[in-house]
């Protein structure tokens, strides 16, 4: 697997959009688990890091 530099802030691409239609999320917490916000509808998701991992298509740093 690709070693992925992600930090607080980041906006991520995932694969797969969420149900409101957003592909982008915004990284709030980076450790254990992921926590991201929904840039399109503002849902936030705590995720485990190797499956959030999986779901990021493109890291856009800010």
């Amino acid at each position: 697997m690709e070693q992925v530099d992600i930090k607080v802030g980041d906006i991520i691409e995932s694969k797969k959009g969420h149900p409101c239609g957003g592909h982008e999320w915004e990284i709030l917490r980076v450790g254990v688990d992921f926590k991201m916000k929904c840039t399109t509808c503002g849902h936030m998701i705590m995720i485990e890091r190797p499956k959030a991992l999986k779901m990021i298509k493109k890291v856009k740093h800010l």
